[in-house]
């Protein structure tokens, strides 16, 4: 089937993740890799996967390998797989605009500024570099909250005829607008906002699924989530976590037999602990009545590493998108988005959207 070329944007604890696990299976077999739904998926496997290209702001990230700067401050993802070759591929000075918060230029050591000063590229001059890299699409990882930054890749990646993984809760596959430039030009999008493997998503969607099933009413619940690293860290700024709050709320109403008010429902990073590092604390509790109106309550607590938890699924975002450019697919790839993502064009029960994606990986169509 060939190689899989990716340009990643934003070399964070996620792009750490998803690295270590693409060189994790390169050096493994499909038996001795652990925790992965499909080792084949339309013919490629995660070992088919290439970073091309990097983007990144960071003074301590831009102008080093990929396999060092996956490891560089303020990075704290758990080092599964440390042994990642050097890929000869240099970190390259990105687009800054809205991707960098105030309070996370001091952050987290002594420097007078942790953003390079290096000259940030031209659209046309992006657009150059994608199409010289060789790369059949790009994989955005930028920090939440990143809209006009999110936008210029995204811009970059149509000039450039790319597909497009949207990694992040900034609406693009799930916004008409953007869609129908996707549509247009050809290309494929699988967005928005990727789903965790075992995440507090999917397990509240989960117990919210078992309510709907079971005839059992829902009259509150909320998702609490906690962590010590960066994407938490930017949390705390709430006006870059309105997209975020929505499209985590939104796959949890979506669920629902009947949506909650909103005073009913509260889903959407609620902390930042810095020793938590990588490590996410998430706790769910649903309020709800049984039979007879007799109350129930339901309770959870996940504790989980959280961008390896999220690598799995984006491998599969990845050879998802691949698949569309093989078959010539234009705008939102709607059963993959449905299932990898939190918050996609057309929502599914999780049951469904699993065997939608399956069939949309081996149909050839």
């Amino acid at each position: 089937m060939g190689k899989i070329k990716i340009a990643i944007c934003g070399i964070g604890n996620c792009a750490s993740a998803l690295i270590q696990g693409i060189h994790y299976c390169i050096n493994h077999g499909p038996d001795q890799v652990a925790g992965l739904m499909n080792w084949t998926l339309g013919g490629y496997t995660p070992a088919d996967i290439n970073v091309v290209a990097a983007f990144d702001v960071d003074a301590r990230k831009v102008g080093k390998d990929v396999s060092e700067a996956i490891f560089a401050p303020p990075n704290c993802a758990t080092q599964f797989y440390p042994e990642v070759c050097n890929l000869g591929i240099t970190v390259q000075m990105g687009k800054v605009l809205d991707g960098v918060s105030d309070h996370m230029q001091h952050y987290p050591d002594e420097q007078t500024h942790v953003i390079a000063q290096k000259p940030e590229p031209s659209k046309s001059e992006m657009v150059d570099h994608l199409k010289a890299s060789g790369a059949d699409m790009v994989v955005n990882y930028l920090p939440v909250g990143s809209q006009q930054a999110t936008h210029f890749y995204a811009e970059c990646a149509l000039e450039a005829r790319l597909g497009f993984v949207n990694c992040i809760p900034v609406f693009l596959a799930s916004d008409a607008s953007w869609a129908e430039k996707f549509e247009s030009a050809g290309l494929p999008i699988v967005g928005d906002d990727i789903k965790s493997q075992i995440g507090a998503t999917i397990l509240h969607r989960a117990l919210a699924q078992v309510f709907a099933d079971r005839g059992a009413e829902v009259d509150q619940t909320y998702q609490l989530n906690i962590a010590g690293n960066t994407d938490f860290l930017n949390m705390l700024e709430r006006e870059r976590l309105q997209s975020k709050k929505i499209s985590k709320t939104e796959a949890v109403q979506t669920t629902l037999h009947q949506r909650l008010e909103d005073g009913n429902i509260h889903v959407g990073p609620s902390d930042y602990v810095a020793w938590k590092k990588d490590n996410k604390t998430c706790h769910i509790k649903i309020k709800g009545r049984v039979f007879g109106g007799v109350p129930v309550d339901v309770e959870l607590r996940l504790d989980v590493e959280d961008s390896p938890n999220s690598a799995e699924i984006v491998l599969d975002a990845i050879r998802a998108c691949k698949l569309g450019l093989d078959r010539g697919i234009g705008g939102p790839l709607i059963e993959p988005s449905a299932f990898l993502m939190k918050h996609p064009p057309q929502p599914m029960a999780d049951s469904s959207a699993r065997k939608a994606f399956l069939q949309f990986a081996e149909s050839g169509s």
